[in-house]
């Protein structure tokens, strides 16, 4: 489902500023300055300006095996409502060291995207990672991307299983968070602590703050998660460190911050209805700081604003969150000079999330059983939602849980790394309250600097805000010496999807340079191109193009701490690897036309067309072999050349350093090169156009089909022959290039067992039974029904739903049948 307006849904009442009766008496006693002037209308561009776009992604699975299907249905918001006008998705596979594995282009309207990655039974298993963006997002912090830590296993190593071991920490750090930001002289105060292992996860601490006379002051004991807090009164002249342990023994002490003797600090109290603020000064008599302001934002748009005299004891007030959504407000204390002096977060947390639930389910754990159950989404607004059923034994949940709900209205609004924020959204105790006050304690907003904006120091937008796709570049005459000034250059673009063809023709700039915007297609398309001079002044015309971002593939810094996740059932991982290894064979029967009956196998087996490629391109002992086989033909790679393709597709292959001269390594030795069957060196290798190559053969070590032993296996590559260059056409006068478009999607097949068919014959060892990344709900009974057909063995289902409303507000709904 799409939102294909928001006319009937108008936004959210709260984006315009909140004035309450208190606040607008507040007002009306001081005028406003100069100063304050300048730190609203400074929030007030920057709001208006850079709205920030946030993506999250709906999985079917935690975990996969290698051969299977990872589904996502991607959201995309901008200033928490929906991203209508975003049209580009950009989803990314990365490992552990931060290359691209895998990616996708995949176009996005009404606020969403659908996509898959088919993770072949070649890839490398172990930890990845997810990334997702739009180019807009780009211009910020990358920090503030979609990331997901995705684990993918081997299931041929079934009874293998990963060590999770890691109950030990080898080293471990502690922060600690002064409310406010800093400590000062005889204001109480509160010190938040976040402790962490030396990967970066949540781990217990113990121990005690001294004086420098050695004297205690304040305990330490972790609440949640590595978080906890102490109340402290720090002394004038005095410092303070921690003493803090682990359970296991080991024993750090830390300096905490220094005592600061001038300023002033913020304190805020979490009512709920309301929130609380107090000012408190280093030194009551300072006049410096008895003129200040205080300000609180929600997603950049200023939501209150107050002036507070110290002189005349106003320091402190209330802030109305009544008619506040769900989410994150930023309160900041201001001097009189305009310049940030202390800031806090809070959590504003309400029941206005989308109300989902199931009804009337008819659940069969019989063999292939037909099952029905009722979505119900009573809300009256358009909503667009995804659906994954799995099956509940065999498909495990990762303990480092995030869904929509944390991640739109929590962890896409901060920095650093957040372990299973989901739990935090589970119900509204006093408990998850008082520890989600740990996190914005602990936790900085860093979207934008106050002091950047304050100076106009705003972001630098590298990347415009995409519509469609584009193709830019630059004419040049008289062998490259002078732009094409007043020219043109004429495109002809040919589809081989569906042999369509389209035209056209854009102008040159003062500079040369030329775009051809808003263009929409699937897979790859073939760009035929000439420069004309109109005065004709020039006969030769060169024309080049400008590289897409999308179009490389650097290695990412990766933001997230990656490890093997903890506390997972192996009785049950074993299972699923088992289940997985049996779908990789029936897809595999289902790909060789094999069809198995109960009584007598037949075995109608067709050459595949990656067989076809093989048989024609090798001979001799390279027609043969233990290895992998790589079909480019039936493919369109975005990477550079072969070594960037094979990076993380062949178990074992250790390929790292400059892809143009790497470094290869297998079972110890580098593996033997060739060229169409001759032997040759790594240079010659690394400079052949990937799009030249029609064949990959990766042989495991050790290989016997060419000369020096092959102890560390061998790469054969092979160039594309006749036939096999798919638009081998030209067009008189007109150079040709292929340009990359949108990523085809997959469609989830989902068997329907009431029809007789050959292929259910086979096996059905399916562990997501139904997914579907656009479901629609009756607008009169709001409700949807969803069916779907049971495989051999399922007896648990697990039934995931989330969504978007068209006014901003997000959902999810779980239930285990």
């Amino acid at each position: 489902m799409e939102f294909s307006s928001l006319k009937k849904y108008p936004r959210l009442k709260w984006l315009i500023p909140v004035l309450s009766a208190g606040m607008l008496t507040a007002f009306s006693l001081v005028p406003a300055d100069d100063w304050q002037d300048k730190v609203t209308n400074a929030l007030a561009i920057f709001g208006k300006r850079f709205p920030q776009e946030k993506v999250y992604l709906h999985f079917d699975k935690d975990f996969y095996a290698s051969g299977e299907t990872m589904w996502f249905k991607a959201y995309i918001m901008i200033q928490n409502q929906p991203s209508l006008t975003a049209s580009n998705l950009y989803v990314e596979l990365l490992d552990k060291d931060g290359n691209v594995v895998m990616k996708k282009r995949l176009p996005a309207a009404g606020a969403a995207a659908a996509g898959d990655f088919e993770l072949p039974e070649t890839l490398k298993t172990g930890q990845y990672q997810v990334r997702a963006y739009t180019a807009w997002m780009l211009n910020y912090d990358p920090e503030f991307l979609f990331y997901k830590n995705i684990e993918i296993f081997d299931p041929a190593k079934k009874n293998t299983l990963p060590s999770r071991d890691t109950a030990i920490a080898r080293d471990f750090a502690v922060q600690f968070f002064p409310e406010g930001g800093n400590m000062l002289q005889n204001a109480p105060g509160v010190v938040a602590f976040k402790a962490i292992d030396q990967n970066g996860y949540p781990i217990a601490v113990a121990g005690t703050v001294q004086n420098s006379k050695k004297e205690t002051v304040a305990e330490i004991k972790t609440v949640h998660d590595g978080m906890g807090s102490f109340e402290l009164t720090p002394a004038a002249g005095e410092s303070y460190k921690a003493i803090v342990r682990l359970a296991t023994g080991q024993k750090k002490e830390i300096d905490l911050p220094a005592v600061q003797t001038q300023g002033a600090v913020l304190k805020v109290y979490n009512r709920g209805s309301r929130i609380f603020y107090q000012a408190a000064l280093a030194n009551p008599d300072d006049s410096t700081y008895y003129k200040m302001m205080v300000i609180a934002q929600v997603q950049n748009q200023m939501v209150y604003k107050a002036v507070l005299d110290a002189s005349e004891g106003r320091i402190s007030g209330f802030i109305p969150t009544q008619s506040l959504p769900s989410g994150i407000i930023q309160v900041t204390l201001f001097g009189d000079k305009g310049q940030p002096l202390s800031e806090r977060l809070a959590f504003i947390r309400k029941n206005d999330q989308i109300d989902l639930s199931f009804m009337n389910a008819e659940i069969s754990a019989e063999p292939r059983g037909k099952s029905s159950i009722e979505l119900f989404a009573p809300d009256s607004v358009q909503t667009s939602m995804s659906i994954a059923i799995t099956d509940a034994d065999q498909v495990l949940k990762d303990p480092d849980e995030h869904n929509i709900i944390s991640n739109m209205l929590l962890t896409s609004d901060l920095k650093g790394y957040i372990y299973n924020p989901a739990w935090y959204f589970k119900d509204t105790t006093r408990e998850k309250l008082q520890a989600l006050d740990l996190v914005m304690l602990t936790n900085g907003w860093r979207r934008f600097s106050w002091q950047k904006i304050l100076n106009n120091d705003m972001p630098k937008i590298r990347f415009p805000y995409e519509q469609g796709m584009s193709l830019k570049g630059t004419a040049v005459t008289n062998t490259g010496r002078y732009p094409l000034v007043g020219g043109k250059v004429d495109f002809i673009f040919k589809q081989p999807l569906d042999s369509s063809t389209s035209f056209a023709s854009v102008p040159t700039n003062d500079k040369g340079e030329f775009e051809v915007p808003n263009l929409q297609f699937m897979d790859t398309v073939l760009v035929f191109f000439q420069g004309n001079d109109k005065q004709k002044r020039w006969k030769d015309v060169q024309v080049t193009f400008e590289p897409h971002f999308f179009d490389k593939s650097p290695q990412v810094t990766l933001p997230y701490p990656m490890r093997v996740p903890e506390g997972l059932d192996n009785a049950a991982m074993t299972r699923f690897l088992n289940t997985a290894s049996e779908s990789n064979k029936v897809n595999r029967s289902m790909s060789n036309k094999t069809v198995y009956l109960k009584e007598v196998n037949i075995r109608d087996k067709k050459i595949t067309p990656q067989q076809t490629t093989e048989q024609r391109y090798t001979s001799g002992m390279f027609s043969s072999g233990d290895g992998y086989t790589f079909d480019l033909t039936k493919e369109t790679p975005y990477q550079t050349n072969v070594f960037q393709y094979l990076q993380s597709k062949v178990a074992g292959l250790n390929i790292s350093g400059d892809l143009n001269n790497p470094s290869m390594s297998w079972r110890g030795s580098k593996p033997s090169l060739y060229l169409n069957e001759m032997p040759v060196d790594v240079s010659m290798l690394a400079n052949v156009n990937i799009n030249d190559i029609a064949l990959v053969k990766v042989f495991r070590p050790p290989f016997m089909g060419g000369f020096g032993g092959g102890a560390g296996g061998a790469i054969a590559v092979y160039t594309k022959k006749g036939g096999d260059n798919k638009g081998d056409e030209t067009i008189r006068g007109f150079e040709r290039m292929k340009k990359a478009g949108y990523s085809l999607v997959k469609e989830f097949y989902s068997p329907d067992y009431a029809v007789k068919k050959e292929v259910h014959a086979l096996p059905d060892k399916r562990l997501t039974l139904f997914w579907s990344p656009y479901i629609t709900v009756d607008s009169i009974t709001h409700a949807s029904t969803i069916h779907f057909y049971n495989n051999d063995f399922s007896k648990h289902f697990r039934i995931v739903v989330e969504g978007i409303t068209a006014d901003g507000r997000v959902g999810r709904a779980e239930q285990v049948y």
